[in-house]
């Protein structure tokens, strides 16, 4: 019977000896130290010890099981060390379950590590549903992850982008001096061509932030990459063509790529301000329901091939009839031409029908007086050998636009976090899985990525 109800529970390495219950119906588990472990060995010396000097009780705290509470009580054994040479002059059973000085089980520890790491709950949730403190279960998720989290291995296509970390503040190192600005950003460091996921964060969306993480990565790492996706940020760009104190290249093996949402993004915007700009022109106001530019603002932003017959027939008749100076069209149609030049990624496109379908957008941009899209046509023009990259490779950062939405649910399920390092290994090992990531490289991608 006592062997049956040992199987039963399941602790490696103790034995149950009975089963009692409490004044409130909660079962009490008695234990001790099973026969044939190695418990009796000194852990200054290995010496394995014969001499019993107390037997004293311990109380971890174990899985809940049934409906009803359970408690553990560990009989235990205090040996003393009888090596001449050993510091330790006495010692307690302990086996891997519940080491020395440990006041849960492994498989406690376990299942909150997994309840906060893969279920992507709060600390706080879980220690109260496990009766255990915040730190005790805030220890329990770190060994957890501590065993899953490896360093990144080399990959071919790395992904960088920033998330924002919490609301701007405002605050002053002293009292006498002025108060500042601080907007809290994170930027993250994603696999593209792997399933390795999210690679690690770092505090800041800075070009020493993106070089400081980088420099503490290999030199293997860093010679694997051959393609770094970004957004149009000039501080990005700026880290991944920095040089090292000998003049070589962080990243020698790199070719930088332009992420086409953010460009399609941009387009976007311009046409945005061109159609408010336009209406208070007009009207001398902000746009309202009733003018046709306001009420086709969303037909505006949505790509050609996506809009029915009868909905851009709707959009083009207004405009025509309520713009009388075609800004409005005119954007669309210079942000339509750009989708059309950037849908000839994963097209094997020639150069020479890249070249026209650029030009078709340069010229309809300088054919006009209007600011916005000269300015768009110049950011283009900055970017263009960012932009051809996407265009040859079709390399993206939509897994890593796809892990920044990870990143807000992990800070919202952890109603927010004061430590820095607590923040980025909780977005690291739920962004990290391998059932989150992507196992498809991009086609077009050579046969060795």
């Amino acid at each position: 019977m006592i062997q049956s109800t040992t199987v039963l529970f399941g602790l490696p390495g103790v034995r149950v000896a009975r089963v009692e219950q409490d004044e409130f119906g909660d079962r009490v588990v008695h234990v001790e130290t099973a026969p044939g472990t190695s418990a009796s060995g000194c852990p200054g010396c290995g010496v394995v010890s014969t001499s019993a000097k107390e037997y004293p009780t311990t109380a971890p705290r174990d899985l809940p099981y049934g409906e009803r509470g359970i408690s553990v009580i560990w009989h235990k054994t205090r040996w003393r060390c009888r090596e001449t040479s050993c510091v330790r002059g006495s010692f307690t059973d302990a086996i891997e379950e519940v080491p020395a000085g440990t006041r849960t089980t492994g498989r406690l520890r376990r299942a909150i590590g997994a309840a906060v790491g893969d279920a992507c709950r709060s600390v706080a949730e879980v220690a109260a549903a496990h009766e255990v403190s915040w730190p005790t279960a805030h220890a329990a998720f770190v060994e957890y992850a501590d065993t899953l989290l490896v360093s990144p291995e080399p990959t071919a296509v790395l992904g960088i982008d920033e998330t924002r970390r919490g609301k701007p503040r405002w605050v002053r190192d002293s009292p006498d001096e002025q108060w500042r600005r601080v907007d809290p950003y994170d930027t993250g460091f994603v696999d593209l061509a792997g399933d390795q996921g999210l690679l690690g964060q770092r505090e800041g969306r800075t070009s020493k932030t993106v070089v400081d993480w980088l420099q503490e990565q290999t030199p293997q790492f860093r010679a694997a990459i051959e393609f770094v996706a970004i957004d149009p940020a000039a501080v990005y760009a700026k880290a991944i063509r920095t040089r090292d104190e000998n003049g070589e290249l962080l990243l020698p093996n790199a070719r930088l790529v332009v992420d086409h949402f953010h460009l399609t993004k941009l387009a976007n915007d311009c046409v945005t301000k061109v159609r408010r700009r336009t209406i208070w022109e007009q009207e001398g106001r902000r746009g309202r329901k009733i003018d046709p530019a306001w009420a086709n603002r969303r037909r505006l932003l949505t790509g050609r091939q996506r809009l029915r017959p009868k909905a851009f027939a709707a959009m083009w008749n207004s405009l025509i009839d309520s713009d009388p100076s075609g800004q409005i069209l005119t954007a669309w149609i210079a942000k339509e031409e750009l989708r059309t030049l950037l849908a000839l990624a994963r097209t094997d496109a020639s150069r020479d029908a890249i070249a026209a379908q650029l030009f078709v957008f340069y010229d309809w941009c300088a054919s006009t007086t209007i600011g916005e899209l000269h300015t768009l046509a110049s950011t283009v023009e900055t970017w263009w050998p960012e932009i051809e990259a996407f265009i040859d490779t079709g390399i993206t950062n939509a897994k890593t636009e796809g892990l920044n939405r990870l990143v807000k649910h992990v800070k919202r399920s952890g109603c927010g976090f004061r430590n820095v390092d607590n923040q980025h290994r909780r977005v690291r090992f739920h962004c990290t899985r391998t059932a989150r990531a992507a196992t498809t490289a991009p086609r077009s991608l050579p046969a060795q990525v």
